[in-house]
């Protein structure tokens, strides 16, 4: 079968490997959907921090079912997501119900090879059933997801001003279910085309672009206030440390960018404002359930998805993704 491997940053390769062979625990997945991250991005370009080469990317990852173990929910052809975050189930986390951040998690397309393939094999707890969801929305979830649960870890109420910083997938993902949760969203980025997509596709109720005067402009949308809850969605530490700045008095700061390096904040003002500081990682299987239905409902734009390409293009084409003037939001590997 064909995979795709990253041997080391930006050196794809496009290669044959065995179709695998399914375990008495395991459902056989015909992989037809890849998104294509930040995170895989930051692979190519050697920028993760959880990772050594050579890794086989993706874990956005829409499936159909090719077999399942007797007694199984799944049958052949399902649709299905994946749940890319692979949990032992018996840690402190995952018997709190947190499996995103379980102490042993294994994460596709990280810490193990992912789904640029045509064939994986995974635990049946890690596939979920996508009726009524098409192959491109099925391979959303997994991202969309992480925006929900951060949505979710700041436990945003109607009304509350909240700030996103960072328009890329993510940050768009929080935009749409912070909007969904009742907040009146302003996205902050440095690019025009990304702050115009959040405008005419996502609803937002502001969009700035970032520059000089940026504190002052945030500060005359909230009277001076700023904002109840800011997400970080940068991936840069210095726009991270900026942002404690720019959470309310008695405001909420969440970090869904991970960055390789220390994050420093006034303690004198953190304490003043009464900071409540959250990381969020990843996402669990009830923020997936939340999507689908979000999905299923209409509230969430197609329009996410602007470019495509075949699996055995990936190798050639992979790196044009990484072109501001490409417009990327969402590009989506097709096999099949």
């Amino acid at each position: 079968m064909l995979t795709v491997i990253c041997n080391s940053p930006r050196n794809l390769a496009a290669i044959e490997t065995p179709k695998p062979v399914r375990g008495n625990d395991e459902v056989l997945l015909r992989i037809r959907r890849i998104g294509v991250c930040g995170t895989d991005l930051h692979i190519f370009t050697g920028n993760q921090p959880y990772l050594s080469y050579p890794r086989v990317m993706g874990h956005e990852l829409a499936a159909t079912v090719e077999e399942a173990p007797v007694g199984s929910a799944l049958s052949a052809g399902d649709v299905v997501s994946v749940l890319p975050y692979l949990s032992c189930g018996h840690c402190n986390a995952c018997r709190s119900g947190k499996t995103n951040c379980c102490r042993s998690l294994s994460v596709l397309g990280v810490h193990r090879d992912g789904g640029m393939t045509e064939y994986l094999c995974l635990p049946e707890t890690a596939v979920i059933k996508a009726d009524g969801l098409t192959l491109d929305q099925a391979a959303m979830v997994e991202f969309l997801a992480i925006g929900a649960h951060a949505v979710r870890r700041a436990a945003i109420a109607p009304s509350m001003r909240v700030l996103i910083v960072g328009a890329g997938p993510i940050g768009m993902a929080v935009a749409v279910f912070a909007r969904l949760a009742g907040g009146a969203v302003t996205v902050l980025d440095g690019r025009a085309d990304r702050l115009a997509f959040c405008a005419d596709h996502l609803g937002v109720a502001a969009t700035v672009a970032l520059g000089p005067d940026v504190a002052e402009t945030l500060s005359q949308l909230t009277g001076g206030e700023f904002f109840d809850v800011v997400f970080d969605a940068t991936g840069n530490p210095k726009a991270i440390e900026r942002g404690f700045s720019l959470v309310a008095h008695g405001g909420t700061y969440v970090l869904v960018s991970i960055v390789s390096s220390d994050i420093r904040f006034s303690d004198p003002e953190f304490h003043k404002r009464e900071t409540t500081l959250l990381g969020s990682r990843n996402a669990t299987r009830a923020d997936f359930e939340q999507v689908m239905a979000a999905i299923r409902a209409g509230k969430v734009p197609d329009a996410l998805v602007t470019h495509r390409m075949a699996l055995s293009d990936v190798a050639q084409n992979f790196a044009g993704l990484l072109d501001p003037a490409a417009g990327v939001v969402k590009a989506m590997i097709e096999i099949g």
